[in-house]
């Protein structure tokens, strides 16, 4: 494990060997019937504790962005320049992440994305690609 790596446990653990098989997963409340993520152990909009998994469609479109050409912190000094991106998940929850194999010059707000996954350490972590016709 390094430092940039995830504090797993119990809890989370569902959601880390779901990336590693290339399955993205929110929380949706079973009081309120909304999905949130980053998964916590109550729905962050009703409070409720009963909530479960669910597996994301993985479509997103993106809300906004931006190209970051400096950063000193690994691992991410070695990708520079790289696009930090916030995007909007199909189920509704947003999502910060990174948007990777598109042109700067293509990007645009509310484009479709799709996600993909990338090894980081001890864990997948979700970043998003332009996606596919369909």
């Amino acid at each position: 494990m390094t430092a940039a790596d995830p504090d797993i446990d119990a809890f989370t653990r569902p959601y880390w060997d779901a990336t590693a098989e290339g399955r993205l997963l929110l929380m949706r409340c079973g009081a309120c019937g909304r999905a949130h993520h980053y998964p916590r152990e109550f729905c962050p909009h009703c409070w409720s504790e009963d909530v479960r998994w669910e597996e994301s469609s993985g479509r997103a479109t993106l809300y906004t962005w931006s190209v970051v050409h400096r950063n000193d912190l690994p691992p991410f000094g070695d990708r520079v320049p790289y696009v930090a991106a916030v995007v909007d998940l199909a189920e509704g929850p947003r999502l910060m992440t990174e948007v990777v194999g598109v042109p700067e010059a293509d990007l645009r707000i509310g484009m479709d994305l799709e996600v993909a996954f990338r090894r980081e350490g001890e864990v997948s972590v979700p970043v998003f690609g332009r996606a596919s016709p369909g």
